[in-house]
């Protein structure tokens, strides 16, 4: 038996190529039908992964099919507990970050856990205003869910830039990584 002892890198400057690579690797054969989506930042690792369709499944879009897709998802939820807090550990021993898990099942998504993060900002009386309008017209209950609002909304109308930027971003940590010499 071979052993290779490696110093790990800071967890902060690991590349989601690396994390998906390593999680690609770690996952049991047969539990989804493609290769796992992920979502990495600083604080958390999402994996999602696509679960066979159910056999004999009703007509997609009906109530019965969004029916059968829940139980799949429970039943994987329940059957894959143990192997994936032991994933979920071994990732965030290596990686510094928590792992949430989700599956879809034809239309129905489902995150079985994810954290939410505190994030501290300062604003300015105007921004400040924007989020108080959100509040006192009931689209959110507080400034912090007026700002997440916000976020979300930003997110979903800015995808293709925000895309490029994330993409422009990999490869500039891909040249970091090889370095002067190359």
């Amino acid at each position: 038996m071979r052993h290779v002892h490696r110093e790990d890198p800071e967890p902060a400057r690991v590349s989601g190529e690396a994390i998906s690579a390593w999680l690609t690797g770690r996952l049991p054969d047969g539990w989804f039908t493609s290769v796992v989506h992920l979502v990495v930042d600083r604080d958390e690792i999402t994996v999602i992964g696509e679960l066979p369709a159910v056999d004999g499944a009703p007509e997609a879009g009906s109530d019965a099919a969004a029916a059968a897709e829940e139980g799949r998802i429970s039943r994987f939820r329940e059957e894959t507990r143990e192997q994936r807090i032991t994933i979920a550990r071994e990732a965030e021993a290596r990686y510094g970050r928590t792992v949430a898990w989700g599956v879809k099942a034809g239309a129905t998504t489902a995150l079985f856990s994810n954290r939410s993060v505190p994030v501290m900002t300062r604003l300015r009386q105007p921004e400040r205003s924007v989020l108080d309008t959100l509040v006192d017209a009931g689209v959110a209950r507080s400034r912090s869910d007026a700002l997440a609002w916000c976020v979300r909304l930003v997110g979903r109308n800015s995808d293709a830039w925000l895309t490029q930027l994330r993409d422009a971003m990999s490869h500039v940590e891909r040249v970091r990584e090889q370095g002067p010499g190359g």
